[in-house]
């Protein structure tokens, strides 16, 4: 690992799992204020952060910044940290939840929050906000792109890009910022809308509606989208009738009902154009043909909702995870404005047995890992391959936290399985039948050997079996398997020659766990040296004919 030079700005306060965060003043006055403010405190390079969860202490200078730092190792060198973000917005991810739970709890309200690391992103990327009615995806950076036709509605920071076409079709989307302010960080909430500078509100302006999270300028552009501008007067030519413009106001409503598939509001505009008189013939036949058209839409519309929800809760009463877990999402965006008692008992019955199911996916898990930390001292490697490669496939049906994670990439490292295994694992299932095992051989290694069925030689394709002059598109079977059988060979010499490290395996004497350093300033305690020696004699082939386990 490189050492990084660059200045720790922020820390989490009381512990390495804390999500309470700190920033340190920069200067030296503000800091010696700082130091007796958290006289009795203790400053953590928090896994939250995605720090390496030791203890910090500050650093005071009247030429440069003051800044956070490690305890030098034992051996006197600089502690080495792999953490990614140090600067004074690392911790924005953190500030933003604890801005958003108060601003939330004010308002008398509760809501879950999930620091989400979709594709592998950095913690603090991205922070989901769980509300009864409503989700949220806070988008710190431009890691991961956001989408806009899921359930969760996006919140984009300063730096991730947003194009024309969008603001149009959504008539505004919201912005994120922190503005430190002292030594701390504070939340602002921007609407951004096409041709309209970007408005910030402080969290207590904002508020959750039906559409989501709303803004003081949010409620202008809908009145100025709704408003129809006021008619210009032309000499000597006729002016519209008050009903002639209200029947123009609701074909644009209904319109806008279809385009953003509301049910309820399309019934209400077909309602009241049933109701309106007095329009002028020629702008009547349109206001027909909307009534028309807009009637046979909501009767599809009401068909299809009631298709997806009795497929609902046909998938969840047939234990059909997958099915019901897609089409819960779909339930819930469409019954977001409005839902009758049915209907919202079948997505109760859905939420409870995907609730369920995750219950026992997680238990499932536990007992695995549980398992692996049970082995007997000599285990075969094939047997130790596929109870780590379960653990791995189990991680993946499951929502887990990083110091979990951490464990599972610890024994998928001792196991020698790839980055992605479980995917890949379920290609390889599908593609192991006669004729498909090239897809279990990367493209450029197909060809290395000479194929024993049809005699192509090194470097040519395999001969197809009708015709002895004219290639296949595949390599066969025969083919590939001594080039599977040589690779599996060497991932099992893999799996027994690397010995564990003291820190990937849990102290007996202080109770930290993987990753974690030990307690003590000396380095790590003896029993944990110990245990790590024990694992790496306990996955190693046992030599029969010479020891006894």
């Amino acid at each position: 690992m490189v050492d990084d030079r660059r200045q720790i700005q922020t820390a989490v306060l009381g512990g390495v799992d804390s999500d309470e965060p700190l920033m340190l003043p920069l200067e030296a006055i503000e800091l010696d204020a700082f130091r007796q403010r958290h006289e009795g405190d203790s400053f953590w390079c928090g896994l939250l952060l995605g720090g390496c969860g030791l203890q910090l202490t500050t650093k005071l200078y009247t030429d440069r910044v003051c800044h956070f730092a490690h305890h030098p190792g034992p051996d006197g060198h600089p502690h080495v940290c792999g953490r990614r973000a140090r600067g004074v917005s690392s911790a924005d991810h953190l500030y933003v939840k604890s801005a958003a739970a108060a601003w939330l709890h004010h308002r008398g309200e509760q809501a879950d929050f999930e620091f989400t690391q979709p594709d592998g992103a950095p913690i603090g990327s991205v922070v989901d906000i769980h509300l009864p009615h409503q989700r949220l995806r806070m988008h710190l950076d431009q890691t991961v792109p956001p989408v806009w036709d899921e359930e969760s509605e996006p919140v984009l920071g300063l730096s991730v890009p947003v194009d024309r076409d969008t603001l149009i079709e959504r008539w505004y989307v919201h912005r994120i910022r922190l503005d430190s302010q002292g030594t701390t960080r504070q939340v602002r909430i921007g609407t951004e809308a096409f041709a309209r500078p970007t408005e910030w509100f402080g969290l207590e302006d904002c508020e959750i509606t039906s559409r989501g999270l709303s803004t003081p300028a949010v409620q202008q552009i809908i009145q100025a989208r709704k408003t129809p501008p006021a008619p210009k007067w032309t000499p000597g030519k006729k002016q519209e009738s008050a009903q002639d413009t209200r029947a123009q106001e609701l074909i644009r409503k209904l319109l806008y009902a279809r385009r953003t598939e509301s049910i309820a509001l399309a019934e209400s505009v077909c309602s009241e154009i049933i109701g309106l008189t007095g329009v002028s013939p020629g702008l009547q036949e349109k206001v027909d043909a909307a009534l028309r058209h807009g009637c046979l839409w909501i009767e599809k519309q009401v068909a299809k909702r009631q298709q997806l929800f009795a497929s609902l809760g046909r998938a969840a009463a047939d234990r059909r995870h997958k099915k019901a877990s897609r089409l819960l999402k779909l339930a819930k965006a469409v019954a977001k404005d409005d839902s009758s008692e049915s209907e919202n008992h079948v997505i109760t019955a859905a939420t409870d047995y995907l609730a369920a199911v995750a219950a026992a996916r997680s238990e499932h898990l536990n007992a695995l890992l549980d398992g692996l930390n049970r082995l007997p001292r000599f285990m075969d490697p094939d047997v130790f391959y596929a109870k780590v490669h379960a653990l791995v496939q189990a991680a993946h049906e499951v929502s887990i936290s990083p110091q979990r994670r951490a464990q599972i990439d610890t024994w998928r490292e001792r196991a020698g399985l790839p980055a992605e295994p479980g995917q890949g694992q379920q290609r390889r299932a599908r593609g192991s039948g006669k004729g498909r095992l090239y897809r279990q051989v990367d493209s450029k290694g197909r060809l290395k050997g000479s194929c024993p069925r049809c005699g192509a030689g090194k470097g040519l394709p395999c001969l197809a079996d009708t015709t002895a002059d004219e290639a296949q598109g595949v390599p066969h079977d025969e083919r590939m398997r001594p080039i599977i059988e040589e690779r599996k060979e060497r991932q099992r010499t893999q799996r027994t020659q690397r010995p564990w490290r003291v820190y990937e395996v849990a102290c007996p004497d202080c109770g930290q766990g993987i990753e974690a350093r030990c307690t003590t300033s000396g380095g790590p305690h003896r029993s944990r040296v110990e245990l790590a020696k024990e694992f790496t004699r306990r996955h190693e082939p046992h030599p029969a004919s010479s020891e006894q386990p």
